[in-house]
């Protein structure tokens, strides 16, 4: 199978994404040739946001807001929402099309379903390759939500940055747990669902923690994301790292 680079990015510019998708499940099965498709693509210097988190943290609620104000903009949009294999047919469960249904069919968005197919890391095994091509096809800015979160799920900060870890007032014992995992590599914090209960009380417990990390930059941020609050104080902070 042979694709063009340059017929991709005609595509996207027209809002027409299926060479983009076939493309992308060429490189994610592998197939004959797609190595040396990537190895010859010249990405472009965009922004790509790492969102992982517990779930019930609303990251993609979050993500359709950050969509919502980077539309406004007109900025052409691509998310890659990683989500846990089907026990039948090893494909994505398809999560994302019901959590961001407003924008599924959205000209300026393409939102692509990835297995992770058992992958450690919270990502599928050939990310960064898929990246690669998303950086090369004439978007403006790439989000990658992973499956999950824990020890394993870092390799996120591998190919993103910033790595952004949504969290709820409720999540003061996971921060525990978390220590020795993302809690480690994380850029920016996000305390989303913040006008629920103990929400002041857990930030402040949360700047404690973040203060042990002697050395490390990091920003924390106070979102209610089905209300867009604290959404473009994030991507300004989002902006700042790219450019940084």
């Amino acid at each position: 199978m042979q694709f063009d680079i340059e017929n991709i990015v005609l595509g996207v510019r027209r809002s027409d994404y299926l060479s983009l998708s076939k493309c992308i499940s060429f490189i994610e099965n592998q197939q004959e040739g797609s190595a040396g498709f990537v190895s010859n693509l010249k990405p472009s210097p965009i922004p790509v946001v790492g969102i992982t988190g517990p779930p019930g943290a609303g990251k993609s609620t979050l993500i359709a807001a950050m969509i919502r104000n980077l539309v406004a903009l007109e900025k052409k949009v691509a998310v890659l929402s990683v989500d846990p294999s089907s026990v039948i047919h090893n494909g994505a469960l398809l999560g994302d099309r019901i959590r961001m249904r407003d924008w599924y069919l959205h000209p300026l968005v393409y939102i692509r379903s990835l297995a992770s197919r058992g992958h450690l890391g919270g990502l599928v095994k050939d990310i960064e390759s898929i990246v690669t091509l998303l950086k090369s096809a004439g978007f403006d800015f790439v989000i990658l939500e992973t499956v999950g979160v824990g020890q394993s799920e870092v390799q996120v900060v591998k190919v993103a940055s910033p790595t952004i870890l949504v969290l709820v007032p409720e999540a003061g014992d996971d921060i525990q747990m978390m220590k020795s995992g993302l809690f480690e590599v994380a850029n920016i914090f996000v305390v989303n669902k913040s006008d629920r209960p103990e929400a002041a009380k857990f930030v402040n417990h949360l700047r404690q923690a973040l203060d042990e990390r002697v050395g490390v930059k990091c920003d924390l941020v106070q979102t209610i994301a089905n209300a867009g609050e604290g959404v473009d104080e994030l991507l300004s902070i989002i902006n700042n790292y790219h450019e940084h």
